[in-house]
């Protein structure tokens, strides 16, 4: 590769002493652009943290490659067209690709002694200089595109990319280990059916009795969650009419005879503003041509500036159909594609995202799904949240909801849960101080602490859960977002089942993960919140699991023979019915107020339909208990741009 050739593309003329001057004069004196384009970059650049010429092509001002020829010509830099001389093999090894992904570098050439560098910042030199381990400190540097660095990356690391994304989580955190051990996982299941058949016929008055204090148990668990989501609704509710009547009333006039009032003002400075962050959004696509179009346009809504806006679309390497649906729609110049390698056996989102995520520029990552309709302010609200948040604050959740709660019974019921879950009881786990289990769509993350954690379990299929619970034991937090985005909703009973059966499983995974060690996780989270663990997980699990138990004894509320409890003293038995009550009316409770949150008074009637809604997901949890036996990592994949209020939303193209 010694005699390898330095490609020169066009640049604009430019004399040694414009290539000394400030960016900006260069650009006025050459009549590139504007004055006032000028000025109104050099003011954005102080506000964000963007380059000039970052901000100047991300406007359209001027384009990449004479950008490119321009700073190339000021750094003294030759350029490179990889296509046509690719870097040299041998020197793959030189660097990490982590390191050349995070600094836009790649070994390119060796001339004697003097190794070339190729990078896509040469703003950035100095900075790339100092971090280069000593053997490449003498090195000299080239141009390249962005695009042809990152893309000879990842064609050159591809195994060390591959297996970083499937094993980035220490195994003592991910659940990885179930794989091996499925055979065995699976005899121990049909031992334990067996034995515990075996003993309700011997002992059936023990075994009867265990099942119904746990499934009592679980279900005071339970009725805690819905409560501390109604405390939030209440306190929110009489918190929020004192603001609105003083919202009412007149602002008093300041005082103006008051001595000393102006030294305290001047005593008193507002903290200097913080610049705007990058910010760059995952959305991992699979087998999802048709709906490939429709979200490339509904992301032209967000309003955060292009600049500071990547959005990283992510695709497995052998879906032809999603990705010949992106070749043939024309992306907007802060919209990239990352290409996921076939790997081992598991094909699952959060692979996906291990392997996107040092491809990313962004300080904050964010991840959307591919159905999904932010709203357009959310970028906006995301970075002040993250400005006046505590250091310890890792991680945001936003509200997500339903655009077609009306296509069928299902959806309205699927949004009265949604509501639920996102208005109620997420912001009253919050509130209590628990480990929040992240839903798997609108979440931003500081970046430095999604790395520090090693990102996804790629083995889990309800990878955003585990990562909450992962955040709280090493000392981070969650806090909601105030910002919605919509999501199409599942009604198919069989599509609604197979995705909560991937959702039950991936919580099972997640609670045989953490309790390895019970005691550590214990000393990790706290009294607190280890028992709000216990409680959200264990209790869901068992209360989808064990429902059949409780529809039981409905019977004994009604009058009806109950031969779960006949045994019972008369005053176990009223205890009971009045337990199960308790759970019907708080159940009531926290639905009403979820479908008021949503202001869709259409759906209030349909709060009853939720009592015919949740058996299906006793179906699904069965089905999760069999799959994490004997296929813990296999994803069921959800279809989207299915209705006909997706195609109106611009979910699907007509």
């Amino acid at each position: 590769m010694a005699g390898a050739r330095l490609h020169k593309l066009p640049a604009p003329p430019l004399t040694r002493h414009s290539a000394r001057l400030p960016l900006a004069r260069t650009l006025l004196e050459k009549d590139i652009i504007t004055p006032w384009q000028v000025f109104y970059a050099l003011k954005c650049e102080a506000q964000w943290n963007a380059t000039l010429p970052e901000i100047l092509t991300a406007r359209g001002w001027i384009s990449e490659p004479d950008m490119r020829a321009l700073l190339a010509e000021r750094h003294d830099l030759r350029q490179i067209d990889l296509n046509r001389t690719p870097p040299a093999g041998a020197l793959t090894s030189l660097l990490a690709p982590e390191f050349c992904l995070q600094h836009c570098v790649l070994p390119w050439a060796r001339l004697g002694d003097v190794v070339i560098l190729v990078t896509g910042r040469p703003q950035a030199l100095e900075k790339l200089r100092a971090a280069l381990p000593p053997n490449l400190k003498s090195a000299l540097f080239a141009l390249a595109k962005r695009h042809d660095i990152e893309h000879h990356i990842a064609l050159n690391h591809r195994k060390t990319l591959t297996l970083s994304a499937e094993t980035s989580i220490a195994e003592a955190e991910s659940c990885r280990p179930l794989g091996a051990r499925s055979a065995a996982n699976a005899t121990l299941l049909l031992l334990s059916i067996t034995l515990i058949t075996g003993l309700s016929f011997h002992v059936p008055l023990l075994i009867w009795d265990t099942v119904l204090f746990w499934t009592l148990l679980t279900l005071l668990g339970a009725i805690s969650l819905r409560l501390a989501g109604l405390y939030h609704a209440l306190t929110e509710f009489f918190a929020a009419k004192p603001k609105a009547r003083r919202a009412l009333q007149p602002a008093p006039a300041p005082p103006t005879n008051l001595p000393g009032l102006r030294s305290v003002a001047r005593a008193s400075p507002q903290p200097a503003p913080q610049r705007l962050p990058r910010i760059s959004v995952l959305v991992p696509l699979f087998r999802e041509p048709e709906i490939a179009a429709a979200l490339i346009h509904r992301l032209t809504r967000l309003t955060y500036p292009r600049a500071l806006l990547e959005i990283v679309l992510v695709l497995e390497e052998y879906d032809t159909a999603t990705r010949t649906a992106i070749a043939r729609t024309r992306l907007p110049r802060w919209m990239r594609v990352v290409e996921v390698p076939a790997g081992s056996a598991i094909t699952t989102k959060p692979r996906a995202l291990n392997y996107a995520l040092p491809f990313c520029r962004g300080d904050i990552i964010g991840v959307w799904d591919a159905e999904d309709a932010p709203a357009s302010d959310q970028l906006e609200k995301v970075a002040a949240h993250f400005a006046r948040a505590a250091p310890d604050v890792a991680c945001l959740q936003g509200i997500l909801d339903y655009y077609n709660p009306f296509t069928n019974w299902l959806s309205r019921c699927f949004t009265i849960e949604y509501a639920a879950w996102f208005r109620l009881i997420l912001p009253g786990l919050n509130r209590l101080g628990f480990a929040i289990p992240l839903g798997g769509t609108t979440l931003f993350f500081r970046r430095s602490v999604l790395e520090a954690l090693g990102g996804w379990d790629s083995h889990n299929v309800t990878e955003d859960a585990d990562l909450g619970i992962r955040l709280a034991r090493h000392g981070y937090r969650t806090e909601l977002l105030d910002s919605i985005t919509q999501e199409e909703a599942n009604c198919a009973p069989i599509a609604w089942i197979r995705q909560r059966s991937r959702w039950l499983k991936g919580y099972a995974a997640t609670y045989i993960v953490h309790m390895r060690n019970p005691a550590a996780l214990l000393r990790s989270l706290g009294l607190r919140q280890f028992l709000g663990f216990q409680v959200l997980f264990l209790c869901s699990l068992s209360q989808f699991l064990l429902a059949p138990v409780l529809w039981a004894l409905w019977g004994a509320a009604f009058g009806l023979p109950a031969p779960l409890i006949d045994h019972l003293p008369q005053s176990s038995q009223n205890a009971i019915v009045a337990l199960l009550l308790l759970a019907a009316v708080t159940n009531g409770a926290v639905w009403l107020c979820a479908v008021a949150k949503t202001q869709r008074p259409q759906l209030y009637k349909w709060v009853f339909a939720m009592l015919i809604y949740f058996p299906l997901a006793t179906l699904a949890a069965f089905k999760a208990m069999v799959e994490i036996t004997i296929a813990p990592f296999y994803w069921d994949k959800t279809s989207h741009g299915k209705t006909d209020e997706g195609i109106s939303h611009g979910i699907a193209p007509p």
